[in-house]
């Protein structure tokens, strides 16, 4: 989990490093083209703000020039050339305005993240050795294999889409879990109940745990949107704006759309995890469905889902109100794994807890 806590920074950094580039205009020329620059091209870069003062000049030619205010002292004095102040914050500036700043931090995010993933499938490899049988029987072989699959999704998704500037969030939801199971959840590894001895627990679960996976990501996404929908209303309206990162992000009808179908792909996963259930329970207890707390939450789970899809397909809730939906479901999911798994007994009491 350490490796999972250091990309998180990383991917935080990079954040930081898109609010810096934000907040410095395009038009702001970076520092080694401003040096090469003739005088009159000149302008004064202060704190995100952008300043430029001409003031006339009687030169030997009779025109006005520019002159610039240096905002950083240099040392040596004289003409001894930029001291090392003077060259740190030219190099980090010119980081900021060609990205490399951003791309490092990506990339080591990335490297960290993939490492970290397949050190983590060891674990999970290793856990399933050891018990003879699937590594998602209890609590905590869930949250240990659910947060390898949420990580593997979001770097197979980044193959097919730019996702990167979800790793904060991806990343800090998977250490916040392990962290927890960790804690809390762990148990050693013990028989299988006789009902959980089946070739479902294979299939039931592990589709779960892809739609999980697939929901936390829209869960990502509509976050990112209601805060861009935010931000773009009070550009629009000529008002300051906070997370200047979110500058660097796609619009919100862009999340929106991309929220959109990963919630498909998880609510097809969501679907065939009730209907596979319910086969599951009619082997193992005699019915297809007994309203226990865990079935009864997990069809509340698929109507909310059911309910987001086909109010965007057919109602035209599009903006906030989608994304708040997307919310809702996963908010719903959590509370299903959380709290109905701990707290509520039933059928379904199988999270290993004494």
């Amino acid at each position: 989990m350490g490796l999972y806590v250091i990309a998180f920074i990383a991917f935080a950094l990079d954040l930081a490093r898109r609010s810096a580039r934000a907040t410095i205009p395009g038009a702001v020329k970076s520092a080694a083209s401003r040096r090469a620059a003739p005088a009159e091209d000149l302008v004064f870069v202060e704190a995100g703000a952008v300043q430029s003062e001409t003031v006339a000049a009687v030169g030997g030619s009779g025109q006005a020039t520019a002159t610039v205010v240096a905002p950083v002292a240099t040392a040596g004095g004289g003409g001894g050339g930029a001291g090392p102040v003077a060259r740190l914050t030219s190099r980090l500036e010119e980081d900021t305005h060609n990205g490399r700043a951003k791309s490092t931090s990506l990339r080591v995010a990335m490297v960290l993240t993939i490492v970290a993933w397949v050190l983590h499938l060891c674990a999970d490899v290793l856990r399933g050795l050891a018990a003879g049988r699937v590594p998602w029987a209890n609590m905590w072989e869930f949250s240990m294999t659910a947060t390898l699959i949420i990580v593997g999704i979001f770097l197979v998704a980044n193959l097919w889409s730019d996702l990167r500037y979800l790793g904060t969030f991806v990343l800090g939801f998977v250490c916040l879990v392990l962290m927890l199971a960790t804690t809390v959840y762990y148990v050693p590894v013990v028989p299988l109940p006789p009902a959980l001895q089946s070739y479902w627990l294979v299939i039931h679960i592990l589709v779960a745990m892809l739609g999980t996976a697939f929901f936390a990501l829209s869960f990502g996404l509509s976050v990112a949107q209601l805060l861009q929908v935010r931000r773009e209303h009070r550009v629009q309206h000529e008002l300051p704006t906070n997370l200047r990162f979110l500058g660097t992000l796609p619009g919100s009808v862009t999340l929106e759309n991309l929220a959109y179908r990963v919630t498909i792909v998880g609510f097809i996963c969501w679907t065939f995890t009730l209907i596979a259930g319910a086969i599951w329970a009619e082997k193992a207890w005699g019915a297809y469905w007994t309203w226990d707390t865990k079935e009864v939450w997990t069809f509340i789970v698929w109507v909310i889902y059911a309910g987001y899809i086909h109010a965007r397909a057919t109602r035209g809730w599009r903006g906030t109100r989608s994304s708040w939906l997307a919310i809702i479901g996963f908010s719903a999911v959590m509370f299903n794994f959380g709290i109905v798994n701990v707290f509520f007994h039933g059928l379904h009491s199988y999270s290993g807890l004494s």
